[in-house]
Order: structure tokens, then sequence, then C-alpha cells
């Protein structure tokens, strides 16, 4: 990797980080006179706080933070990717009914525990009518990066861990999968444009390097649309040596957010 791109990539991942420690520092500090605040939220639960002034303001702050933290993660690889892609916003085109009906056609197979294929959505083929205005869509998306050297269209949904039901995992990919076909319908008269979806996580829960084995996801997803942990950071970074980089400095900057518990901790104890 070239050394100017590394080194944006560590001040976008010490940014970041160093951001999300004042802010929660900020959050806390101000929460302590609060009764609606987290941590004396479970003040007011006499199970919890019988156990103990440690337990309590721990048990509060680690679950404000898995939720916090995930976002942050998720600002990380977007700012990482522009370095490489052109990250775009909202997809503005037309979604077919035969479109929709065979995604719900895809999802129920997947229900009844078919093995996904990319397959099932990038071969099929309607009809296009002349005038398609009543059947305009727009659909937010928040990771849509494209690769103009390649000319490919990548769709990812990014859990920070993976962890979903299979009600949750239906959901993501049905989402992905309109994406998909409203993206591939304003590409119509771009042949050449390729589109790829990917759910993607910022680590993997089993260990890097460890078989990620989330089988709810794995029931609506197929293994080339998985982007998991390493393998999230790889692409983001477009480069092999991504996660290493990312992390590397995450350890570095994760100092901004234990000088902020420390301080928290003295505040509460």
């Amino acid at each position: 990797m070239e050394e100017a791109k590394k080194a944006a990539i560590q001040n976008i991942v010490d940014r970041e980080i160093k951001r999300f420690a004042d802010s929660y520092k900020t959050r806390f500090t101000k929460e302590v006179d609060k009764l609606d605040g987290v941590i004396n939220s479970k003040k007011n639960n006499c199970f919890v706080a019988e156990l103990g002034k440690e337990f309590m303001f721990y048990s509060a702050f680690v679950r404000s933070f898995d939720s916090s933290f995930g976002k942050v993660l998720e600002r990380i690889g977007n700012e990482v990717a522009k370095l490489s892609y052109d990250v775009r916003g909202n997809i503005d085109s037309f979604l077919l009914p035969q479109q929709s009906q065979h995604m719900d056609y895809i999802i129920l197979e997947y229900e009844k525990h078919r093995k996904p294929k990319v397959s099932d959505y990038c071969d099929f083929v309607c009809m296009i009518p002349e005038d398609t205005r009543s059947f305009q869509k727009s659909h937010v998306t928040d990771h849509y990066f494209y690769n103009k050297d390649k000319k490919e269209h990548y769709l990812i949904e990014l859990k920070a861990g993976g962890d979903l039901d299979n009600k949750k995992a239906k959901t993501e990919k049905l989402a992905l999968l309109q994406e998909y076909f409203i993206l591939k319908n304003s590409l119509k008269d771009r042949n050449d444009e390729k589109i790829k979806l990917y759910f993607g996580t910022a680590y993997n829960k089993y260990g890097e390097n460890s078989e990620w084995r989330q089988e709810r996801v794995k029931q609506f997803f197929a293994e080339e649309e998985l982007l998991i942990g390493k393998d999230y950071w790889n692409f983001v970074c477009d480069d092999l040596e991504g996660f290493n980089i990312v992390f590397e400095q995450y350890r570095k900057s994760a100092e901004y957010i234990k000088t902020v518990l420390e301080c928290i901790k003295e505040l509460y104890f």
C-alpha cells in the first residue's frame, strides 16, 4: 500500500476514535446528575444496584458502548472507502412487479433451506415497459461503493458482529435485493456495469481467521456475498493489508477511550 494512503487510513481511524471518545466523555459527564441517565437508570433498579457500583457501572456502560461503537466502525469503513471508491447515496430508479415477485420467490426458497446463489438474482431478466413512471422507487442505502476502473457497483449491509436472527437476516437480504434490482434498472443501458451484493461484519465474532459460523445469516447469503471481519476491512481499503493497518492504528487510538473510561469511572464511584 502506498504510504500516503496508509497515512490517510490511520488518520481516519485516529480521528473517528478520538471523536467517539470525546463525545462519550461529554455524554456521561452530563448524565452524572440526571435521574434518567444510562448509569443512573441502573441505580433505580434495586436488584442490579444490590450487586455493587462496579457491576452497575459496567453493565450499563458496556451495553451503551456496544451500540454506539458499531456506528463508529460503520463510519470509519465509509470514510476509508472514499480513498478507493466513489461512495454514493440513495438509489433512485424503478422496481417492476415481476422483480418484486421474484425476490419473494427467492426468499421463500431460502426459507425452505435452498442454498443461496448469486445467480438466483443476477440471472433474472424480465421485459421492461416503455413507461416506467408508475414503478418509480427510491431506496436508502448506507454503503454503496463504485469502482469506476472495474465498472463495479457494491451494495453492502454492514453489521458490527453479524449476530442476526432468521427474521432479521431475511429482512436484510430482501432489502439488498430491492437495492439490486432498482440499481440494475437504473443501469439498463449500461450492460458493461456489474453489481455485487455483500453482507459484511466489522469483526469475526468467532475470531479472525476462524470459520464464521452464523448459520442464520448463511441461510440467506451465499459464501461469495460475505465480507466477514478482516475481509470487510481489506475490501473497503482495497488492499490485502487493510485490516492490519486499521487495527494497528486502532490499538494506538484506543488509548483515547481507555482514558475517558477512567474519567467516567471516577465520576460515578
